[in-house]
């Protein structure tokens, strides 16, 4: 039996694109997309806020792996499902999901994209057969275009220990994508 990730979460990547369906809604995809030397993202933002980008704007230096995302984005969308979000809408609760604290301001502070960032990862929830939103926030971002599995390229390892508050001791029995999930995972309990 394969027990890894990819059993459970089969991904295809579109050159940039990382495109996943959801294990528990088959029908819904979820897909992240990746942009370095981004020169709007106070624009783009801005757009996000007035609801006019129909996706989760994510900071990627706070992101050890795009796994973590889809474990986000997986979690929101139950939760919208379910009627039982914290948030406002789908994409709000994506950003709040990867937080290890349940203060969604500053969840939108750690992980929202900012004016002043030049990378964005770019996560879109939708049904199998619409791709439109996809064309559509690729075409109002100016940068360049990454392959998803490079988002630990951007990432800002020290950042996130803190934030996740990661011991050394913890990093030798598993790995920092580990210990960042299970708190992603934990804070509705503690």
């Amino acid at each position: 039996m394969d027990n890894s990730i990819d059993a459970f979460y089969p991904k295809q990547l579109f050159s940039t694109k990382f495109l996943t369906f959801l294990l528990l809604y088959p029908d819904t995809r979820v897909t992240q997309m990746l942009f370095k030397s981004v020169k709007n993202a106070a624009e783009l933002r801005q757009k996000a806020v007035e609801g006019k980008i129909n996706g989760a704007l994510i900071n990627p230096t706070m992101l050890v792996d795009s796994f973590q995302v889809l474990v986000a984005a997986n979690k929101a969308f139950h939760l919208h499902s379910t009627g039982n979000m914290k948030t406002r809408s789908l994409n709000s609760e994506i950003i709040f999901s990867l937080s290890p604290t349940n203060k969604i301001s500053e969840a939108f502070k750690r992980f929202g994209l900012s004016d002043r960032d030049d990378s964005v990862l770019v996560v879109i929830v939708h049904d199998k057969d619409e791709m439109q939103a996809v064309a559509d926030i690729t075409a109002m971002v100016d940068g360049q275009q990454l392959p998803v599995d490079q988002v630990s390229s951007l990432s800002d390892l020290e950042k996130i220990r803190k934030l996740y508050k990661v011991t050394p001791q913890e990093e030798t029995c598993g790995s920092l994508l580990d210990a960042v999930v299970c708190r992603m995972a934990i804070k509705d309990v503690m």
